[in-house]
């Protein structure tokens, strides 16, 4: 690995003088790629916050428009964005954020025949995507390839966390044997969503990330965490392997 930039030294001097990080670890930061599948409600502050702590490359795939109604929650995006794919969007938020990350910015929807190029040569994958079939697809084809995910899901004032390695660890079929039947499962234009909850998953899931690639901590592997932010509680729950194990 190439050294760190004078420039890189300052940025990032909070995360040097981490044990657990150090140089080491950012350099790691710095040489991996990582796929955001959504640039929405929790892409946002997965993207902001994995850019802002050095991860080299961000590849952001989004194939929607910033509309009016996103902005309550998308905060990557600002007013001016209104029209724009949201993926370049957000790709011009990063740039001005930190000119050290690439960004590559692919206006598609993540789908069977698009999974297999937004996945090739990446590290970790994030699912902020806004239903389950995607979610399901993006589990099920980063288990093939050995990628580890984070995936989330949030819904009015809560909101669910997991990492996925199911070459390890439990898989999204444990989590979820079946898909939920149509129409329990309301979207957030017709169940409403407070917006401040998708900072709170977001960034929980940046923090995942920041672990897989710098190997420290315990992620959130066969372990679900539950966010109620109504009544601000926090609980995990195991599921698959670990509830035998």
């Amino acid at each position: 690995m190439s050294v760190l930039m004078s420039q890189e030294i300052e940025r990032y001097a909070r995360h040097l003088v981490l044990p657990e990080i150090g140089g080491a670890g950012q350099q790691k930061l710095r040489a991996a790629r990582v796929l955001v599948v959504g640039a929405g409600g929790l892409g946002s502050p997965v993207l902001e916050y994995c850019a802002a702590a050095g991860i080299g490359t961000l590849r952001i795939a989004d194939d929607d428009a910033v509309d009016l109604s996103n902005l309550q929650r998308q905060v990557i995006h600002s007013s001016e964005a209104v029209g724009m794919p949201k993926a370049q969007s957000a790709a011009a938020r990063i740039a001005a954020l930190n000119p050290h990350v690439s960004v590559e910015a692919r206006a598609r929807r993540f789908d069977q025949r698009s999974a297999q190029s937004l996945l090739t040569g990446v590290d970790v994958a994030v699912d902020g995507s806004d239903n389950f079939e995607t979610r399901t697809l993006l589990a099920e084809s980063c288990a093939k390839l050995r990628i580890p995910l984070v995936t989330a899901a949030v819904g009015r004032f809560d909101g669910t966390v997991t990492t996925l390695t199911p070459w390890e660890g439990p898989s999204w079929a444990d989590l979820f044997p079946q898909a939920p039947p149509d129409g329990v499962v309301p979207s957030c234009a017709e169940a409403g969503i407070v917006g401040a909850l998708t900072g709170i998953i977001g960034t929980i899931q940046a923090m995942e990330v920041i672990k897989l690639i710098a190997g420290v901590g315990e992620p959130l592997v066969g372990r679900l965490l539950m966010v109620d932010a109504l009544n601000m509680r926090f609980e995990t729950v195991t599921y698959g392997e670990r509830m035998n194990g």
